[in-house]
């Protein structure tokens, strides 16, 4: 990325420069702006864009005392950077890199020779005595007096991770280095609006000419995404089995929400459809089902399975569905609701897990039962929903619980239907600590029988599912703003909004909106569990691509039964757009360079003919990746982004 320095100019001054568009972030010369205290919170607070705060010390300077206090005040107002000389007194060195700790900074420590290079020997010093004193980046900037110099320090990448060194050169010999040190790995380089901080330094115009050339960023707004079908679904089976007329409003059609639609209107639910569901319930009537089609939609199979099997009068009935679901295996189903007195078989193949299509037998029983979660969530909100009519209480413990989130947003949507449901959560002091659902080892939930569904007026919320592609397309390669997203949602996949804060990027709100805003950092590789977000993994693979460095996704056992066998075909959609990336257990590792990184060496995606394997993640995957690659990414298969957002597009 290309940093703007700015110096001499007032509040307003600055924000005018930052509404430009060929300004991705900029070093504030907090030592040379005319600045209140009140002008740098305002400023380092208000910028959606990365900004780095520097105040020089010394000679010409300011002293050390106004310079911690400015910077202070600019880290805990939001700078992305703290940019503090090796020479600032120690005590004061110490302080900052706390303050940088505290409030999320990242600490550089910068070196400044504006006479020579040091000998390559002095310079792996100098980087040493910053990262003793707290360098999360170290700064080199010398003058270079021949070419040997520029040499000299860019032979210091080779033994710095990507991303944790920003050297370059000084001079009329060293101006090249400045474009350089990108491809090199530095996080971002300085570029002058105007007058020169530096000797040597380009201008931005030319600095973008050779960084983007004819590289087009990703920048919009007013991106509106579909209505959760997690949630949809849910609220449509919960409707359909409630007493009364429920109008769901905010609703938007896919193909998985058409199929809870239909099963509902199968089971003798009345709907209207349009951008509100206006849905009559059954109430209390005992259903007589001989079968139930539930289209594509692994979640809807695993919720009508429990609650059918409590509505039918304990007649056995079928369940078929179409597409990638008979070729997806119900991990853990048959187990699970044998624990309840209900048997499941498979109707075309003998396996050891059953599948679509399948025959249930049995009525639903209430009780007390000890049940896996490792299988996932669906099931387990199947029987949240039905066992509340049940004649009797029942406690469900889950142990090794996965997808934790979706738990929550069933007790959640029943409760709007007036179902009450009371859980317990354990997982040692670690868990009740960081509240990290990935820490929980188990789950107590207590369910009172003989409650009924009563109908609720409601709007869906916004998916956060569908905004992941947009938000990390906007990360990567310039901006993005998703409207109607709920950020106090449910919903699993909410944690987008954690792993691009992780990964380094710029993520806001706009206040008093439910505006999502996210701007293009220089990026960090991170290490995040997706067990419970599955559907993120696809396209949170395609953001790891262009982390520097090698990233971490755990939860991969969580992805084989997904549209797709996902982790497979992450791995193959990743070496074939020349990714580094491997499982181990687990876990997926995958090695990323920067984006300026891939631009300057013609090291971008690998373009070709792909396949989606029918899965809409990856279709929304490759779709972003697209947008970092050398040429068309062509796919086989995007139809199948009907099953939850018909419309989509980047």
């Amino acid at each position: 990325m290309i940093c703007v320095s700015i110096q001499k100019r007032n509040l307003e001054e600055i924000f005018a420069v930052m509404e430009r568009e060929d300004v991705e972030m900029a070093e504030i010369r907090l030592d040379l702006c005319p600045l209140s205290d009140q002008d740098i919170t305002d400023l380092f607070s208000l910028c959606d864009k990365p900004l780095v705060a520097t105040c020089r010390m010394g000679e010409g300077g300011t002293s050390p005392q106004d310079a911690e206090r400015r910077l202070s005040l600019a880290m805990e107002a939001g700078a992305k950077y703290c940019d503090l000389e090796l020479e600032a007194p120690a005590p004061v060195g110490k302080r900052l890199r706390r303050k940088a700790a505290e409030t999320g900074s990242i600490f550089i420590r910068s070196y400044h020779n504006y006479v020579l290079t040091p000998s390559a020997e002095e310079l792996h010093a100098i980087v040493g005595q910053c990262r003793r004193f707290g360098a999360e980046v170290v700064k080199i900037a010398v003058k270079a007096n021949s070419a040997e110099d520029v040499t000299a320090v860019e032979s210091l990448y080779a033994s710095y991770p990507e991303g944790s060194l920003l050297a370059f050169c000084m001079g009329e010999a060293g101006v090249r280095s400045r474009v350089d040190c990108l491809r090199l790995g530095a996080p971002f380089s300085f570029a002058a609006l105007g007058d020169k901080t530096a000797e040597g330094q380009m201008q931005l115009a030319e600095m973008n000419r050779e960084l983007y050339g004819g590289f087009k960023p990703y920048n919009r707004a007013g991106i509106e995404v579909p209505a959760s079908k997690s949630m949809a679904q849910r609220a449509i089976v919960a409707a359909a089995l409630a007493e009364g007329t429920s109008h769901l409003s905010g609703y938007t059609p896919c193909e998985d929400s058409a199929s809870a639609i239909a099963a509902a209107r199968a089971i003798g639910a009345e709907i209207t459809e349009g951008p509100t569901l206006v849905i009559r319930g059954i109430g209390g009537t005992t259903l007589d089902l001989d079968s139930i089609d539930v289209g594509e939609s692994g979640l809807l199979t695993r919720m009508l399975i429990p609650v059918l099997a409590m509505k039918n009068g304990g007649k056995a009935f079928e369940v078929r569905g179409r597409g990638t679901l008979p070729k997806r295996p119900l991990a853990g189903a048959a187990q699970i609701m044998a624990s309840f007195g209900v048997m499941l078989e498979n109707l075309d193949a003998a396996g050891k897990e059953v599948r679509v299509p399948l025959r249930v037998n049995g009525k639903l029983l209430p009780g007390r039962a000890d049940i896996s979660g490792k299988g996932g969530s669906q099931i387990i909100s199947g029987l949240l929903m039905a066992l509340p009519l049940a004649e009797k209480n029942s406690t469900l413990y889950v142990h090794e619980p996965k997808s934790i989130p979706y738990m929550f947003m069933t007790a959640d949507v029943l409760q709007k239907f007036g179902i009450k449901t009371a859980n317990e959560m354990e997982g040692g002091d670690d868990f009740l600590e960081s509240q990290d659902w990935s820490l929980c080892t188990g789950m107590t939930f207590r369910i009172k029988g003989e409650q009924r569904y009563q109908a609720a007026d409601f709007r869906l919320e916004a998916d956060w599912s569908s905004a992941a592609p947009f938000l990390v397309a906007g990360a990567i390669f310039g901006s993005a703003q998703v409207e109607g997203l709920d950020t106090s949602s449910l919903q699993a996949d909410l944690s987008i909004i954690d792993i691009l804060a992780e990964a380094g990027a710029c993520v806001s709100q706009v206040e008093d909106t439910k505006t999502v805003c996210v701007q293009k950092a220089p990026l960090n590789p991170f290490e995040m569990d997706l067990a419970n977000a599955p559907d993120l993994f696809p396209v949170v693979s395609v953001l790891a691509a262009f982390c520097p460095g090698q990233t971490r996704l755990g939860g991969v056992g969580r992805l084989a039964t997904k549209e797709s066998n996902r982790a497979e075909a992450i791995l193959e959609m990743l070496r074939q757009l020349g990714v580094e990336a491997s499982i181990e257990k687990d876990d997926m590792f995958i090695t990323g360079h920067s984006l300026s990184s891939r631009l300057l060496s013609g090291n971008l995606l690998a373009p070709g003919d792909y396949t989606s394997r029918h899965d809409h993640r990856m279709v929304m995957a490759l779709k972003v990746a697209q947008l970092g690659a050398a040429g068309p990414i062509n796919i086989d298969d995007t139809l199948c982004v009907a099953k939850s957002f018909p419309d989509f597009y980047l």
